[in-house]
């Protein structure tokens, strides 16, 4: 009896001792690695690159450890970027140019965008067949927040199609965000403008329909990006370049891999999304060629952002594509 006690104290020891080890290895190794704080304006599966970078374990093939927080609205992610609370931001590419204009010394730079289109889709109460942008006339929108992208880029689709968005239309631009979904299914507005998961969540719980996708009519614009401060860029060149880096082989993971794939490798990440609707939302962003296949920013779509800009009354002259966009040649 005694020589069984000491046995399953030996074993019970060397099991403690082996956990321990473990302990310290995965300790060790997050230690090795370098902390990036990263604001994010908004949790969605539009973002799928990121997500995938990082349950793929990209950032940390970089020796990055990242520490990504939610922060709504780019204009407090801006803030939160100024503010030193976080190293890197990730918002509409709008945002560096407001801070540009608003005479900050240590301004944002952009050094790598994720998506080259609007993510929001247009959802319609009632069923429309063969719809047209014509449809909206005297109808109720509950657009995006006044000055961001998404409520710019609608109005642009808008005016190309030759629709005047004060005129023909009213655009509901109070609602916050967050309760555009909830503000819709209570009976506000005829239309809305919705990110995914949450517009095919609407269209399953039957309160709506989509009808078009923004981000087709957008046309190629450096959409959501990464942008830090000059002072940290020019102090912390290796960490953005590794964390460049970190994002194309995201960006490559979902252009390499199926939808399926792809909504495994980030499921964790909304774990009240099903497997099944994860990759229903990843194909319909694959279809319209929402990620671009690299990094690097276009001059040409850095201008038509602006363009968008200029047309919504929100910036008076282009801004030089040198001054906000950061390359590490």
């Amino acid at each position: 009896m005694k020589k069984r006690i000491i046995t399953t104290i030996a074993i019970l020891g060397l099991f403690i001792l082996v956990c321990a080890v473990i302990v310290n290895l995965n300790t060790g190794k997050k230690n090795n690695l370098t902390k990036v704080k990263v604001a994010e304006v908004a949790h969605s599966i539009f973002y799928a690159p990121q997500y995938a970078a990082i349950s793929e374990g990209f950032f940390e093939e970089e020796g990055l450890d990242i520490d990504l927080t939610l922060t709504p609205g780019a204009d407090k992610v801006t803030a939160a970027v100024l503010s030193g609370d976080v190293d890197i931001g990730f918002s509409g590419s709008e945002a560096t140019i407001y801070v540009y204009n608003g005479g900050e010394k240590d301004y944002l730079k952009t050094f790598a965008q994720l998506t080259q289109k609007d993510g929001s889709f247009l959802v319609s109460r009632e069923k429309i067949e063969n719809f047209t942008l014509e449809d909206l006339k005297g109808k109720t929108v509950i657009g995006g927040r006044a000055g961001g992208m998404p409520e710019m880029t609608f109005e642009w689709a808008l005016r190309e199609a030759g629709i005047d968005p004060e005129k023909d239309l009213t655009i509901d631009t109070s609602i916050a965000f967050a309760a555009m979904g909830g503000a819709f299914i209570g009976g506000t507005g005829d239309f809305v403008t919705l990110f995914e998961p949450t517009a095919l969540e609407v269209e399953q719980q039957g309160y709506g329909y989509v009808v078009a996708s923004i981000g087709e009519l957008g046309g190629v614009v450096p959409y959501t990006s990464y942008s830090a401060r000059i002072s940290y860029i020019k102090e912390n060149k290796e960490i953005i370049e590794k964390f460049t880096r970190a994002v194309q082989k995201g960006l490559d993971f979902v252009h390499e891999n199926d939808s399926e794939t792809i909504a495994k490798s980030i499921l964790e990440f909304f774990p009240d999304t099903s497997l099944t609707d994860l990759t229903k939302v990843i194909e319909r962003y694959k279809s319209q060629d929402t990620w671009p296949k690299n990094t690097e920013f276009t001059q040409e779509s850095f201008e038509h952002l602006q363009e968008i800009m200029i047309a919504s009354g929100e910036l008076d002259e282009i801004v030089p594509y040198e001054d906000l966009i950061y390359n590490s040649d």
